[in-house]
């Protein structure tokens, strides 16, 4: 299992990429940071192996940090994580040895891609005290070819996601509640969540809150058509 932390300010954020790394298999978060010498404290008092690292954010940034890291001489690497666009921030975490970049927002697949890519390397260069040449140059290739086959998160599966997706094409309304669909597909309203939150994170449904005149608010999710491709991938493997 691949330990990671989380570093960033904003809490919604720093969430929303906490539940992205459970959905992927093989990683489990730790542990989650706002600022840059807390993340540190975690380093030092908690095993870790990635570090999703935010550039901006109070006291010192990401880069900051990253450097900090790099003198601590731990064996931890380093994903940056950031709204940053620009080359120069970029560039700066590259030659600190950043494993990959990712430029806020993001879709959930490019960071089950970024997390999948780092998950086969680490297989390939701890495989053992010496590495091939041939060992290398496939590791060297898989890193210049096109991304795997799409792969769904932990939780879910491809006949249950059809059925869900099914059920949001037959409905009339674009917008509708978890309770609703739940009682279509015939699953549980803890499971429909998890698949309603999944198609969230690839921008197929939006949520917001309804707000009754009694009771607690609840979600309403809507249905995006443009988005409606994206889910392919996922019900051919």
């Amino acid at each position: 299992m691949i330990r990671v932390l989380v570093v960033d300010d904003d809490p919604m954020v720093a969430e929303i990429n906490r539940r992205y790394v459970e959905m992927v298999p093989g990683f489990q978060c730790v542990g989650v940071a706002a600022r840059g010498d807390e993340a540190l404290r975690q380093l030092e008092a908690l095993p870790i192996d990635l570090v999703l690292l935010d550039i901006f954010m109070p006291g010192d940034s990401g880069l900051d940090v990253l450097q900090q890291i790099r003198s601590m001489r731990r064996a931890v690497d380093v994903m940056v994580i950031t709204a940053a666009s620009d080359i120069a921030s970029i560039q700066e975490a590259l030659r600190l040895g950043a494993v990959d970049c990712l430029i806020k927002p993001f879709e959930f697949e490019r960071f089950r891609v970024a997390l999948g890519a780092y998950q086969r390397e680490r297989s390939v260069l701890r495989g053992g005290p010496h590495l091939s040449q041939r060992d290398l140059d496939e590791w060297i290739l898989r890193r210049r070819t096109a991304p795997p086959p799409a792969q769904l998160p932990k939780g879910i599966t491809k006949a249950t996601l059809q059925h869900v997706v099914e059920a949001i094409d037959r409905l009339e309304d674009a917008s509708f509640t978890t309770d609703t669909l739940a009682a279509s597909v015939g699953i549980s309203r803890v499971s429909m969540r998890k698949y309603l939150y999944f198609l969230q994170s690839l921008g197929v449904l939006t949520v917001e809150l309804e707000y009754r005149s009694v009771g607690r608010p609840s979600f309403r999710y809507r249905f995006n058509p443009a988005r409606r491709t994206v889910v392919a991938p996922y019900l051919e493997t």
